[in-house]
């Protein structure tokens, strides 16, 4: 019976990620640090309602077993690139230090594909220098999960991110060599993350991308 950390978790796909834990007789407690409340009552569930630019004031929260990273924004949403740098690498990045340095031992996180840090993208940039940066801290596994476009019901409206659900749909049924860029559900993505977390994975770093992640 293991402790669940989760960040990230009033987003799309940690709303889905805690539900799930919540579900699974292999967690004891939910933990997680949101700036507001997910609005769930079950008596596993421990919500720290917290300030991420003061982390070091609750460091000593963070004790679990496994951590669930869900947290991202994009630039227009954040306001600048500033902004979504803190969201999208500051905070995963300190929190999941904190978390090793605290005990724990397996991490499960949401990055993009096509990641690396020469990258003409920013986005993909930051990403790449999130699990660059999580590679050389203690933690016994670690898994990165590499999806295509993410769907479903958001409370802000992403209309690029919308666009390109319909064109990779599209073109992932009808377009030979298109397939592995199938638009992915929140829901299914968690529930991949959640499988991989019950599973017997082997120690180490594990990859899923694209396609991958409906093979789980």
């Amino acid at each position: 019976m293991k402790t669940a950390l989760v960040i990230g978790a009033t987003g799309l796909t940690g709303k889905h990620i805690v539900n799930l834990l919540l579900e699974s007789d292999n967690y004891q407690s939910v933990v997680i640090f949101s700036r507001r409340a997910l609005g769930i009552d079950n008596p596993k569930l421990l919500t720290h309602i917290v300030d991420f630019d003061r982390m070091s004031d609750w460091s000593d929260l963070i004790k679990g077993d496994d951590i669930f990273s869900a947290m991202g924004t994009t630039i227009k949403q954040a306001g600048s690139k500033e902004a979504f740098y803190k969201v999208d690498y500051t905070y995963p990045a300190n929190f999941i230090e904190i978390a090793a340095n605290n005990g724990a031992a397996r991490l499960f996180l949401i990055s993009a594909p096509g990641v690396s840090t020469k990258s003409p993208v920013f986005y993909n940039r930051v990403k790449a220098q999130l699990e660059e940066y999580i590679n050389t801290l203690n933690l016994e596994m670690k898994v990165y999960f590499r999806p295509s476009v993410i769907y479903g019901d958001r409370e802000e409206s992403r209309f690029a991110e919308k666009l390109g659900e319909h064109l990779l749909s599209f073109s992932s049924r009808w377009i030979p060599g298109m397939k592995k860029f199938k638009p992915i559900s929140g829901k299914e993505l968690a529930r991949a993350i959640v499988k991989c977390a019950i599973a017997d994975l082997s120690s180490g770093e594990h990859i899923f991308e694209w396609s991958e992640i409906f093979e789980i």
